[in-house]
């Protein structure tokens, strides 16, 4: 893997993340390069670039050296790309610790990776303490601290001596970039080694397939560092090709944060793109012109109309061609400006599978979002639809430079220069995930067709074995329901071993906030509105059309919906906002009892 090179914009070929950050920085000095929401922060190129230089004397003053690990635990804000990139300049390896980690996960994590140094800020300086892990140095960001310095102390107390061109120049392909910790729902969490070589696979790939970007380009920021997607796509696609990064530090206001942002670059979770969905249908529902209510819903439905006719294969017809005209200049047009999506030209979505329904709506509205796969262990992206070519219900096809098949029980596998050497300090694991040939074992299985794009079925311990022997992909069942309405927020499908499917219901709050003003009922807690009839019967209306689209044996016969929020990298989800369905099946051991009792309980909806 020594040989991948990236073709920076400058002209110069490089081999390495520090290498291309420093051309970058010379090719843009006066650039801003980070800001923050509001631009209240706003560091150029050469700003970035010459903290860089003193935060990586400061390191190496600490003792961090040429393949060291350092922590790192914040929320998404400039300081995060300053430190990171600067102990990369040192040959380090940073790495990034889930906000809503648990002592355990924290002590666990911390004694996996070996590192001497965490950067943090005033809000998680607890939950390290708690974990007791022994670490010598700590630096943190937002203040000052018993035991610890701070960032501006750091960045001006540099080691003697210290080189640091020779620092950064010695960086190697074969070195590690970062630590990505896996979710860990069954078992400890593994970090995913990922070199230098790796990350420019990735970049490389990601830039001649689903973000074709440039200098010129704007993303944000607000998913966490931890995760491959913000790590990737958003820090390191930033070094290697300047495009410019808002950060966000709280992921909930990421809707709000888009006005100021006008990313041209988004990428998002399919949770995120179902929350900006129901904001709109949010908007227009409490409309109080019954007239623009009227001409935002036809306009949205004549996008889609020719969405679902682009997708199809067939030809627009002139009156729907002038209906399309209007509604994007009537409409459209201004739904995108008011989202701060006007100016957004490569957006797509990943981590998780997304309704088709969602994507559908979407492209409507203008946005063609390209439908990515990968993992951890993939460097990111693995496969992704084309921008000209989208095809909901698929992943597209594999990233240049990499090969995919499946296995012979429809594993879907993956080699090339974008996947993982391994798992840190874990060889057994390793093992089991990549074979002697070098193919990695995503876990997923899928299906591809004549054109080479695949399509995920469900992760293969995630299939649902029924009662009598069938096989079936709870997250397809869960979509269908999800799409059919936005009350919805998550769905979990059982079934394992039993006569028919059932499911678990957490409803969006703000969906049911929404529902509460049309009753008068805004003074009930969310666990109160959970049990009004005029809310089950929305969701029971929901599950009823999301089984118009299943076979008989997914269809879901009974539902209860769960009264408590589900919140990232809670019991139930993880920060990337996917279900802990082990978790979840021991949490709720009981009420899935009662959703196969022979005379069920009142919390249980028959679903006819």
């Amino acid at each position: 893997m020594t040989d991948i090179e990236f073709a920076h914009a400058s002209g110069v070929t490089v081999h390495t993340v520090p290498a291309a950050f420093q051309q970058t920085a010379a090719q843009r000095p006066n650039e801003v390069a980070l800001r923050t929401v509001g631009g209240t922060q706003q560091i150029t190129w050469d700003e970035y670039a010459t903290r860089v230089r003193a935060l990586a004397a400061g390191l190496a003053k600490l003792g961090v050296a040429h393949g060291d690990s350092v922590g790192i635990m914040l929320t998404n804000r400039p300081e995060f790309n300053l430190v990171d990139t600067a102990a990369l300049h040192l040959g380090a390896t940073p790495f990034s610790v889930y906000n809503t980690s648990s002592p355990e996960q924290i002590a666990h994590v911390f004694a996996n990776a070996g590192n001497q140094v965490v950067i943090t800020e005033q809000a998680f300086l607890g939950v390290i303490a708690e974990s007791g892990a022994k670490i010598p140095h700590l630096v943190v960001v937002d203040g000052t601290a018993e035991g610890a310095i701070t960032l501006d102390q750091l960045e001006n107390d540099p080691a003697e001596g210290f080189d640091f061109d020779a620092a950064w120049r010695s960086v190697k392909p074969t070195d590690l970039a970062t630590l990505i910790y896996t979710s860990g729902t069954t078992g400890p969490s593994k970090g995913v080694e990922l070199t230098h070589a790796n990350v420019l696979a990735q970049v490389s790939g990601l830039v001649s397939g689903p973000l074709p970007v440039d200098g010129s380009d704007r993303a944000v920021s607000y998913l966490p560092a931890a995760h491959v997607a913000d790590r990737i796509s958003a820090h390191a696609m930033s070094l290697l090709t300047g495009i410019q990064i808002t950060t966000v530090p709280d992921p909930r206001e990421i809707a709000a944060a888009l006005p100021d942002a006008q990313p041209t670059v988004f990428f998002g979770v399919p949770r995120v793109w179902q929350k900006i969905k129901a904001g709109i249908e949010n908007k227009l529902a409490a409309e109080p012109s019954p007239v623009k209510k009227a001409l935002a819903n036809w306009a949205i439905d004549t996008g889609v109309a020719r969405a679902r006719a682009n997708l199809a294969g067939k030809s627009i017809s002139p009156v729907l061609a002038v209906q399309h005209k209007i509604a994007d200049a009537l409409v459209l047009s201004k739904l995108r400006a008011a989202l701060g999506l006007s100016q957004l030209r490569v957006a797509s979505s990943g981590a998780a599978p997304i309704p088709p329904e969602t994507l559908e709506y979407f492209l409507g509205l203008g946005f063609a979002v390209s439908e990515v796969w990968g993992m951890s262990e993939t460097s990111g992206v693995g496969t992704y639809t084309e921008l000209d070519k989208p095809r909901p219900g698929t992943v597209g096809r594999v990233i240049d430079g990499c090969e995919l098949r499946l296995d012979a029980d429809g594993e879907v596998l993956i080699r090339g220069p974008i996947v993982t050497g391994g798992y840190r300090n874990m060889p057994d694991k390793t093992a089991e995930a990549i074979d002697a040939d070098g193919w990695l074992h995503t876990g997923d299985v899928g299906t591809i067709d004549a054109d080479g794009y695949l399509s995920i079925i469900d992760r293969k311990k995630e299939l649902i074995i029924s009662e009598a022997g069938k096989n079936i992909a709870p997250s397809n069942i869960e979509n269908a329901a999800k799409a059919a309405s936005s009350i919805i927020g998550q769905a979990v499908a059982i079934g394992e071993a039993r006569p028919y499917i059932t499911a678990l219901i957490m409803l969006d709050p703000d969906v049911v906030a929404l529902r509460a003003k049309d009753f008068d009922a805004t003074e009930l807690t969310h666990a109160e509105l959970t049990r009004r009839q005029e809310i089950i019967d929305e969701v029971k209306a929901a599950i009823v059309a999301g089984n118009r689209k299943l076979s008989r044996v997914e269809q879901i016969k009974r539902f209860t919906i769960v009264e408590t929020l589900w919140e990232p990298g809670g019991d139930e989800l993880t920060p990337k906002m996917s279900l802990k369905r082990v978790p979840i099946a021991t949490k709720y051991a009981s009420v899935i009892g009662d959703l196969y009792a022979s005379t069920p309980p009142a919390h249980v909806v028959e679903a006819k």
